[in-house]
C-alpha cells in the first residue's frame, strides 16, 4: 500500500537587486523543499530509494541556452546534497503534468514491491535567472555528479508544422484558441470573456495573498483583472497580463511517498498519511487536429478515470487544486466536473494558482499536492482531487487523495491517447470561423490567426490581412463568420468574405 507521508515547499524573492548573496538556484530551491518534506514525515534522507527531479525550463526547449552554467545532473546532485543513495534517480519529461504522473507512477512501484520510498521533488528559479541578467550580477548554477541517472528527455513534439507555419508557437496563443472558442459557445464578447475570466480568477487572487509561498501575494479587484492597462497589458486576445501564468518565480516543492509497511518500520505518523485513490492519465492530438476546442477531451479521460478507480465523484470531493495557467484550462476542467466554477463554494485552487501563486514550469502541480496534503490532513477523512496539465491541455494527470485508507491500493493504468483527429485542409478557397486570437506586441495588435473550417468539414489555419486584423480585434466575436483564402508557401491567409 503506497502512502504519501512528507511534503515540502521552498520560496524566495530573490531577484538580483540587492546583489549576489542569497541566490537561489533550482538545485538549492529542490534541495530545501526535499529537506521539508523529510522533516514533515521524520524521515532520513538515507532511507529514499527512488529519486525524480522535475525538468527545469533550460532543459524543456531543444538548444535553450544555460546563461548561469548548466547542472547537468540534477538528480544526483540533488541526491548528493541530501545525502541519499538512491538506487534510481530520474529526470522526468517535459510537461505540467509531471507531479501528479509521476505520483502515480512511484505509488504504482512501489505497490510492485520496486522502491520502498521515492522522493519526487522539482523547482524553477527564472526569477533569480532574470533578476541576475538584468542587474549584472553573476551567479553560478554549474554542478554535475557521476551518478547514472535515467533522462526522458523533450517527451515528444507538440507542435505541428502547420501550427509553427502561422505563428502559432507560445502557450498563450493556443490557449487563447480555446478560450475564443469557449467565449463563443457562452455567447461571449471580448469583454464580456474578460469579465468572465476576471470573476473566475479573483478568488485565486485571495488565495494567493493569503499563501506564504506564493510569488505574487497581492489580492486583485475583479476591475483589475477585465481591465487593459499598463500592469494588465494585452497579450493574446483575450488575454491580459495576470490571465497568463506567471514564470518569473523562485519556488520548489517536493512530495515522499513510500509503503505503508515502511512508514509503519520508520514510526511515520498516522495522522501524516495521505492515500492515492484513484489516478488518471491521458494525452491529445495537436491542437490543430483535435475535434473539440471548447473543453478538453484528455480532461475528460484523465478526471473520468481518476474518480472512477476512486470510486466517487466530483460532488464528493471537498477540495480540487485544479491547473490554472489560464482561465481556459480551469472552465474545461470544471465542465469535465460537472460544477460551475462562478458559484460553487468549494477551493478551485489551494494555492491560489498559476498567474498569482506562481507558474513554476513543469513542477506547478507540486505544490499543488503538497497544499493538498495538508487541506486533507486537516480536515481528516475528506477526499481531493489534483489535476495537472502539460503542454497545452496535451498531457494531463489527476489523482484522487484522502487521508481515509482505501481497502486496497488499484495501480494507476497507463496514459490512453487521443484517436479521433480533424483532418486539415491545407490550400483551402473558403470557409468558416471556429475560434482566433489576435498577438499582441509593445506598440499594440501584431497578428491574427484563426481556426476554420471548409464546406465539407476539413479544418485549417490561416493568418489575419490587416483589414482582417481591423475586424478580429472588434469586441463581437468573429466567430461563425465566413472567410476567403489565399495560399503561398504553405501559410493560408484570409479576409472576411
Amino acid at each position: 500500500m503506497p502512502v504519501l507521508v512528507g511534503v515540502g515547499q521552498s520560496m524566495s524573492q530573490w531577484d538580483g537587486k540587492s546583489g549576489a548573496d542569497g541566490a537561489p538556484s533550482p538545485l538549492s530551491l529542490a534541495r530545501d523543499a526535499s529537506k521539508a518534506a523529510l522533516k514533515d514525515a521524520g524521515v532520513d534522507a538515507g532511507e529514499i530509494d527512488a529519486l525524480t527531479f522535475v525538468r527545469i525550463f533550460e532543459d524543456s526547449v531543444p538548444s535553450a541556452p544555460h546563461p548561469h552554467g548548466h547542472n547537468t545532473n540534477l538528480p544526483g546532485t540533488l541526491a548528493r546534497d541530501l545525502g541519499a543513495s538512491p538506487s534510481k534517480l530520474i529526470y522526468s519529461d517535459v510537461g505540467g503534468q509531471s507531479p501528479q504522473a509521476l505520483a502515480n507512477e512511484m505509488a504504482n512501484r512501489i505497490h510492485a514491491g520496486e522502491f520502498d520510498v521515492a522522493l519526487v521533488a522539482g523547482s524553477e528559479a527564472n526569477r533569480a535567472s532574470k533578476g541576475a541578467r538584468k542587474n549584472g550580477v553573476e551567479i553560478d548554477w554549474a554542478d554535475d555528479s557521476d551518478l547514472a541517472y535515467e533522462d526522458r528527455g523533450l517527451g515528444g513534439q507538440m507542435l505541428s508544422r502547420p501550427e509553427i507555419k502561422h505563428g502559432l508557437i507560445a502557450p498563450a496563443f493556443f490557449y487563447a484558441m480555446f478560450e475564443n472558442a469557449i467565449a463563443a459557445r457562452e455567447g461571449r464578447s471580448r469583454s464580456g470573456q474578460r469579465e468572465a475570466m476576471a470573476k473566475l480568477f479573483q478568488p485565486f487572487t485571495a488565495r494567493a495573498a493569503q499563501n506564504p509561498y506564493s510569488q505574487f501575494p497581492v489580492e486583485r479587484s475583479v476591475d483589475f483583472l477585465k481591465t487593459p492597462s499598463p500592469e494588465n497589458y494585452e497579450f493574446a486576445d483575450p488575454y491580459l497580463k495576470w490571465h497568463i501564468a506567471q514564470d518569473a518565480v523562485n519556488q520548489g516543492a517536493a512530495i515522499l511517498v513510500m509503503s505503508e509497511d515502511k512508514a509503519d518500520a520508520l514510526g511515520v505518523s498516522k495522522e501524516k498519511r495521505v492515500y492515492l485513490h484513484g489516478g488518471g492519465e491521458a494525452s491529445d492530438s495537436f491542437i490543430s487536429e483535435r475535434p473539440m476546442l471548447d473543453g478538453s477531451w484528455a480532461m475528460e479521460q484523465a478526471i473520468g478515470k481518476a474518480l472512477d478507480q476512486a470510486g466517487k465523484d466530483s460532488g464528493t470531493m471537498k477540495y480540487f487544486d485544479l491547473y490554472s495557467c489560464f482561465p481556459c484550462a480551469v472552465f474545461s476542467s470544471a465542465q469535465v466536473l460537472d460544477i460551475n466554477p462562478f458559484t460553487d463554494k468549494r477551493p478551485l485552487t489551494l494555492t491560489g494558482g498559476l498567474p498569482f501563486f506562481g507558474g513554476p514550469g513543469n513542477n506547478y502541480s507540486m505544490h499543488g499536492l503538497a497544499s493538498m496534503a495538508d487541506a486533507l490532513r486537516a480536515d481528516p477523512g475528506s477526499f481531493g482531487l489534483v489535476l495537472a496539465n502539460g503542454g497545452w491541455m496535451t498531457k494531463e494527470a489527476a489523482g484522487v487523495w484522502s487521508t481515509a485508507r482505501p481497502d486496497a491500493y488499484k495501480p494507476t493504468a497507463a496514459s490512453v491517447k487521443a484517436t479521433e483527429k480533424v483532418e486539415l485542409e491545407s490550400a483551402p478557397t473558403t470557409g468558416t470561423i471556429e475560434t482566433f486570437t489576435v498577438v499582441h506586441g509593445r506598440k499594440g495588435a501584431e497578428h491574427g490567426v484563426i481556426f476554420a473550417r471548409t464546406g465539407d468539414g476539413k479544418r485549417f489555419i490561416a493568418k489575419a490581412t490587416p483589414d482582417a486584423l481591423e475586424r478580429l480585434r472588434e469586441d463581437s466575436s468573429p466567430v461563425g463568420a465566413a472567410v476567403t483564402v489565399e495560399t503561398a508557401d504553405e501559410v493560408n491567409t484570409f479576409r472576411f468574405a
